[in-house]
């Protein structure tokens, strides 16, 4: 069927097209209610990150025994583009990224069969990683947090971890991390070095007896008449004070035991980093969500599971949800709907300003939803979600959307006027236009159509929002062919009122516009090449003037910072300056004006290597901070940022802060970097890279838009170097192992080097029995040259007999890429955009002299992809100019025509960068669409010309151009005003994130 027998059957049979109007609005509710909702569409991020750790092993071990092994295996894996690793004291955490298109169930697989074979070349006792998929969408929504007047952060930590998380992680969508801020729950042997030395123990001995005195051992079986009988064992305590009754020496003399020397406690492992929630120390759990869930779903089930999770712990413990992102989200998308509504609203005012007819302008309107509501049904059947690019492309549309409906409505208009009856003239109207219109969508619809071919993030954000304005524009054009003719049979009267006539105005209108064209077609030779010679010149100039950056700037109302203080600050000094940064922030805003903050001090536990994906700090000396401010604060996060940068370097000598992204759209665009400007030297050495590091750094701080300008991992961390004498070791019949060990349990505990086990049997969890000596006494170097290492026949051997010691620096944080070291260079910016500051920085990393073999300098991360989006959004614009070309030459069977129409397209694009040039906005994401659309809607009407001036042609008329221009002139006008109208609410952006769509 064609589309003139579609138009026929429908005002044959205009009851089935009431029902399938009926229908559209029913399933696209239906739709609406099913469809997920989110922030931003899937993006397909195709890394997967693998967590190590291995409890007390120097970044230096960590990098050359678990870290080389993992990157060498890893890069066998099907599709791997890079591996990338940060290794710090117990703990590396490596980023493998893939090149798209790779299956990555498959290779998911291949890394864990890969993780296998590494384990089998490092240390014993080397745990199985944390493996997971990692997608750009899955951020934090919110937090969990658990606060109690009563109980100790170990017990708060161990209830959320056992009694919430089941609860919470299986709900649909959720990613559930343990929780932050409280240490696992742990058997505690308080040993006392004095006592240690007195009865002739060394910490190695208790270690080994407590293994002994508490082993997991099987049950056995008794076959005692016709039953049989299990015989299980004490050989692991009931009750923990018994630890204290395991016998340390026994033989000749009273025997010794673990209560003589240590006290038994319940407690929690050593505290590696404090979690503070509006200051004071509390327990969350990241509210994460999952690639493929919505963001709003997600966090209505998390909230409404809160009494259930509420229910399963102490009432002396509350927990409440904090940080909710979902309000940021469904607001930023009722200001899209509203901005949208409105934008229909003023788009029907404007036709009804031009065709001075209620019936018509009420005809258009309607067509609006329905083609919205049935593009929602077809993105619903491609599996796309509710976010800001498919609603952006909705409400993108509407401007056009009118172009179909009102063209028809038009045409109407103007064959009543030359006398035809209602029905002929609806008939030949439809008639007349269906070609063109149908032309009108096809170039429309190749606009659009180079987001198929984008790769990578681009094509993740541009095809839902093509889609959306695809099958938005499909469904008008249909409309127009079939709802707009019946309700027209059924509303219009069979001559239009005198109202609806051709006013006087719009008569002198084509009168003076034609005399124009009379003058200044005699000098078209001139004007056409200096239009096009001014268009082309305007374009090049501006698109090397307008700011360039991915994704327009919202001040979301929060923000996140990362303190360092000195390499090695203790995590006591750290939490103490948070608080004072917190005190400062509080008292900048005018006091009252924080909604709430959360800060993580110091390192995540070695129990928990999941944690370092969500979180990561290099060291005691970091600290994470993250406010939020009550709506309607007034509060300017630019300038505020600006302020708090200045108060910290005036009150908190030392410190230095660099602010990273804390709402939904700055996390997700970031993907995964915290600052915009990363800057990678990767050398034969680390002290190369330091070197030319340090050039660069002198130079980036010549710039005055940069901000926290810094290494992003610590250059120098402080140490205590042990050196044993092998020599002296074995004359007194010791190995550096017995030293080694004894030197762990020490100053850190036996957890790393002899795991043992306790079972609560209330709860059937069972919990690590770890030796340690309290931290408080171990806060001297002295401490550790009295540690016995060994008592025979009366002679003690100390650490100060077998070892010597010095202070010095070592590595704290290894970054590798492709096993090969690199230092990081981190900034922010302030009042500048993405694009200018990397060209900015390319120069001077150019400047820097000519590189030494083997070394490279790049700009990656946030830099990557945005060079990545704009490199394939221009060859998408100029793709959709070659197809455009195409379809109008295969139409017109002429390519002298087809170059007429698009000769408009510069024209266009020049007006549209010198408006954001005027404005003072960038080109980004949005604004390029925007200025894609502007490209289609002028196409679309210099076909609407054309076709009528080569109708004209063919029939011989005199100055057909002038004639095809006076028929076309007014519904040129109003479908451009008509789109100029329904953008205006957008262009305003004054609901919360209207920001990001204002260019």
């Amino acid at each position: 069927m064609n589309i003139i027998q579609f138009l026929y059957a429908s005002l044959r049979k205009p009851v089935t097209i009431v029902v399938a109007v009926i229908a559209i609005v029913f399933f696209a509710v239906v739709s609406i209610r099913t469809m997920p909702v989110d922030i931003f569409p899937k993006l397909g991020t195709p890394t997967i990150y693998v967590a190590q750790t291995y409890g007390g092993l120097s970044a230096e071990q960590i990098e050359g025994f678990v870290t080389s092994y993992y990157e060498y295996h890893f890069l066998y894996v099907t599709g791997i583009k890079s591996v990338e690793s940060k290794t710090i004291q117990g703990v590396t955490l490596l980023k493998l990224n893939f090149y798209e298109g790779t299956d990555m169930g498959q290779a998911t697989g291949e890394v864990v069969s890969m993780v296998n074979r590494a384990r089998a070349f490092m240390p014993p006792g080397t745990v199985s990683p944390f493996v997971t998929r990692f997608d750009g969408g899955s951020v934090a929504v919110g937090q969990l947090v658990f606060s109690s007047p009563t109980r100790s952060l170990g017990e708060v930590s161990d209830l959320a971890l056992f009694k919430v998380r089941p609860m919470f992680s299986t709900l649909p969508g959720v990613s559930a991390p343990p929780p932050f801020g409280g240490n696992q729950r742990s058997v505690l042997i308080k040993a006392d070095p004095n006592k240690l030395r007195s009865y002739g123990v060394s910490p190695e001995e208790l270690v080994t007896a407590i293994a002994k005195g508490n082993t997991i051992l099987p049950a056995g079986n008794l076959r005692v008449g016709d039953q049989m009988l299990i015989a299980p064992q004490n050989t692991v305590v009931d009750n923990i004070q018994d630890l204290g009754n395991i016998p340390v020496k026994t033989g000749s003399g009273p025997a010794v035991y673990v209560h003589d020397l240590a006290q038994v406690d319940n407690g929690a492992d050593i505290t590696a980093g404090y979690a503070l929630i509006n200051g004071k120390r509390s327990v969350y759990i990241p509210v994460t969500k999952r690639a493929d869930a919505s963001t709003w779903d997600v966090v209505q089930k998390v909230k409404a599971a809160l009494p259930d999770m509420q229910a399963a712990i102490p009432p002396d413990i509350k927990v409440s949800y904090e940080f909710d992102q979902s309000g940021y989200v469904i607001n930023s998308l009722k200001s899209l709907i509203t901005e949208g509504i409105l934008g229909a609203l003023l788009t029907g005012l404007m036709v009804l300003l031009f065709l001075r007819d209620w019936r018509g302008s009420l005809i258009v309107v309607l067509t609006i939803p329905l083609a919205l509501l049935s593009a929602v049904i077809c993105l619903k059947l491609f599996g796309q979600s509710i976010n800001i690019m498919t609603l952006g492309g909705l409400a993108l549309a509407i401007g056009i959307l009118v172009d179909e409906a009102t063209v028809t409505i038009e045409n109407i208009h103007h064959h009543q006027e030359k006398g035809e009856l209602k029905g002929r003239a609806i008939l030949e109207a439809c008639k007349e236009i269906a070609l063109p219109k149908l032309l009108i969508l096809l170039c429309i619809l190749a606009v659009f159509f180079p987001a198929f071919f984008m790769s990578g993030i681009p094509k993740a954000m541009f095809l839902p929002l093509s889609l959306a304005v695809g099958f938005a524009m499909i469904a008008s054009f249909l409309l127009s062919q079939s709802f707009v003719p019946v309700v027209a049979n059924w509303l219009f009267k069979d001559q239009p009122a005198e109202t609806a006539k051709e006013g006087k105005r719009m008569a002198r209108f084509k009168e003076r516009h034609g005399r124009l064209i009379n003058r200044l077609s005699p000098g078209r030779n001139i004007l056409i090449p200096v239009y096009l010679i001014l268009s082309f010149s305007l374009v090049a100039l501006l698109f090397l003037t307008v700011g360039k950056e991915l994704f327009p700037k919202v001040d979301a109302g929060q923000f996140q910072v990362r303190l360092r203080l000195p390499e090695g600050t203790r995590i006591e000094r750290t939490e103490a300056k948070t608080k004072q940064l917190l005190h400062l922030v509080d008292s900048l805003s005018g006091g009252n004006k924080i909604a709430i903050s959360s800060a993580y001090v110091g390192l995540v536990g070695s129990s928990y290597p999941v944690s370092v994906i969500h979180l990561w700090t290099s060291g005691p000396e970091e600290a994470l901070l993250k406010v939020k401010f009550i709506s309607g604060s007034g509060i300017k996060l630019d300038d505020f940022r600006e302020k708090v940068r200045q108060e910290v370097s005036e009150q908190m000598p030392g410190a230095h802060v660099s602010f990273e992204p804390a709402d939904l759209v700055g996390q997700v665009m970031s993907q995964g970097t915290g600052t915009p400007i990363q800057v990678q030297v990767l050398g034969k050495s680390l002290a190369q890279d330091r070197q030319f590091g340090k050039k660069i750094i002198e130079r980036l701080k010549t710039l005055p838009y940069l901000r926290d300008v810094a290494y992003s991992a610590p250059q120098g961390y402080p140490a205590m170097k042990i050196e044993f004498d092998r020599v002296k070791l074995g004359q007194l019949g010791l190995t550096v192992e017995d030293a080694g060990k004894s030197l762990a349990a020490a100053t850190s505990s036996s957890r790393f080097t002899q795991p043992n086990y306790w079972v609560d049997k209330a709860a059937g969890t069972a919990y690590q029995v770890q030796v340690q000596i309290p931290e408080l006494v171990m806060n001297d170097p002295a401490q550790v040259d009295n540690i016995l290492l060994s008592s025979n026949n009366g002679k003690q051997v100390y650490m100060r007999d077998v070892a010597t010691w010095k202070m010095g620096n070592t590595e704290g944080e290894f970054d590798r890429l492709n096993q090969k070291r690199f230092i990081t260079i981190t900034a922010n910016l302030q009042g500048k955009a993405l694009g200018p500051a990397i060209n900015d920085i390319d120069k001077i990393i150019n400047e820097t002299g000519k590189l030494p073999e083997g070394m490279k300098i790049q700009q990656p991360g946030q830099a990557e992809v945005f060079l990545q989006t704009f490199q394939e959004l221009q060859n998408g614009i100029l793709l959709a100019i070659v197809v455009i070309f195409l379809l109008l030459a295969v139409n017109f069977q002429s390519f002298r025509l087809s170059l007429v129409i698009i000769s408009v397209i510069p024209g266009i694009l020049a007006g549209s960068l010198l408006l954001l040039w005027i404005c003072g906005k960038t080109l980004n994401i949005q604004s390029y669409m925007g200025c894609i659309m502007a490209v289609g809607v002028a196409v679309a009407n210099a076909i609407l010309f054309v076709t009528q001036a080569e109708k004209y042609r063919s029939e011989k008329l005199q100055e057909p151009y002038l004639q095809g221009i006076k028929d076309r002139i007014r519904p040129i006008l109003m479908t451009s005003l008509a789109m100029i109208a329904g953008m205006v609410p957008m262009a305003l952006g004054l609901g919360e994130g209207g920001g990001k769509h204002r260019p």
